[in-house]
């Protein structure tokens, strides 16, 4: 049990994906520009990447290591995502269209986005099992989503700031993600992941 609650902090605060590792930054970007947005994308995010991880887990260790055809990783990765984030787009938009106003927007985004396929290579590359590659992917979703959130609440902020013209827009956002990803950076090492 203690392996499943270091993964999972080590996931979402010390190995942070956003700020220590740089993936998913065109959404991080994009999309912190306001609160609500930034809650429903981090949500949309976790579900999606916790849901695909568990699906790379099954086709990588029921196919493609007994056939040995791991060197097809990557490249089944990414057809795995793009067809799961699209037929759960169109279930979303049949069964629940109140979710799907909600996330809509954001999958198809999520689908091209390398955190989501970054974080199943990585569950494959260290050689998790099945629990300990869910665990890493919701830790890593709930990361992404406490990034996001805390993103967008300084730059709902800075809107009221008095910030010099040449800096205004992805200026400014530039410097707090340095100084966010800085924050984090002492949190390294306390849970190597």
């Amino acid at each position: 049990m203690t392996q499943y609650i270091l993964l999972f902090v080590g996931a979402a605060i010390v190995n942070n994906f956003v700020l220590t590792r740089f993936l998913g930054l065109c959404i991080f970007f994009g999309v912190s520009k306001k609160l609500d947005a930034s809650v429903g994308m981090g949500m949309a995010v976790t579900a999606v990447m916790t849901l695909s991880s568990i699906l790379a887990w099954v086709v990588y260790s029921l196919v493609l290591v007994p056939l040995g055809l791991k060197f097809l990783t990557t490249i089944v990765f990414v057809i795995l995502i793009a067809s799961f984030v699209q037929m759960l787009e169109m279930i979303i938009k049949k069964l629940a269209p109140t979710l799907y106003g909600m996330w809509g927007i954001y999958l198809l985004l999520i689908a091209t986005n390398c955190i989501v396929l970054g974080v199943p290579l990585i569950n494959a590359e260290a050689g998790y099992d099945l629990g300990l590659s869910i665990v890493n992917a919701l830790g890593s979703g709930v990361g992404f989503a406490l990034a996001m959130i805390l993103m967008s609440s300084i730059r709902e902020k800075l809107e009221y700031a008095d910030v010099p013209k040449p800096l205004q827009g992805l200026g400014i956002a530039f410097i707090v993600a340095g100084m966010l990803s800085l924050a984090f950076l002492g949190f390294s090492g306390m849970i190597p992941l």
